[in-house]
């Protein structure tokens, strides 16, 4: 290389990205000193969680409007990687274009917080939140609707195949949780139900 004139440079890029590294991992909460959402598109909250179908794992992450509790978006994949977190967005994206300004609140998992999912984020005027270290309550909704996901689906069918868990999920969340499964904190009504009274106001 030195004969030919050239030069190494991977210090220079070692200390981009671990700038970049440092950058995302000081992404701080900031939903949690934010009032409630009074509109769709003005918080939405993220996660992932795993499925056994069989004697594998699949992965499913998730996008819901804080707003409604409705889930705006969805992905599964054999592995638990940048890939499901940025299609669960891309589909959020397309169901709900959203104007800048929006804050999206996830935990601080390196699917979250990996460069590419960060660019899409900054790409549509999105403000990055996220859990403080050790506090995973912090996404409490997430964690609810996993709970919910679990016992009222998971738990109660055997999955024949890994499409017929994807058919059973997509049913569940597409047309039963978003459009008929009530909400205390919604007064009692459905995600797409509770959206809809807010149009009417």
């Amino acid at each position: 290389m030195r004969e030919r004139g050239l030069k190494a440079r991977c210090s220079r890029v070692y200390i981009k990205m671990a700038k970049l590294h440092r950058f995302y991992q000081s992404i701080k909460n900031i939903r949690k000193d934010m009032p409630k959402p009074t509109a769709v598109n003005e918080q939405w909250a993220g996660d992932l969680t795993y499925i056994r179908q069989g004697n594998r794992w699949l992965y499913l992450a998730v996008v819901i409007d804080l707003y409604s509790r409705k889930v705006i978006g969805w992905s599964m994949n054999h592995r638990k990687t940048t890939a499901v977190t940025m299609a669960s967005l891309h589909m959020a994206f397309r169901n709900r274009k959203p104007q800048a300004g929006l804050v999206f609140h996830t935990d601080r998992g390196a699917e979250y917080r990996a460069h590419e999912v960060q660019s899409l984020l900054s790409k549509y005027g999105v403000t990055p939140s996220m859990n403080r270290p050790g506090h995973c309550t912090d996404n409490a909704e997430m964690e609810s609707f996993f709970h919910t996901l679990k016992g009222e689906l998971i738990k109660s069918n055997h999955f024949t195949s890994e499409w017929d868990l994807r058919d059973k999920v997509a049913g569940y969340v597409q047309h039963f949780y978003n459009r008929f499964r009530l909400h205390s904190s919604l007064k009692y009504l459905s995600p797409v139900e509770y959206e809809g009274r807010a149009k009417e106001a």
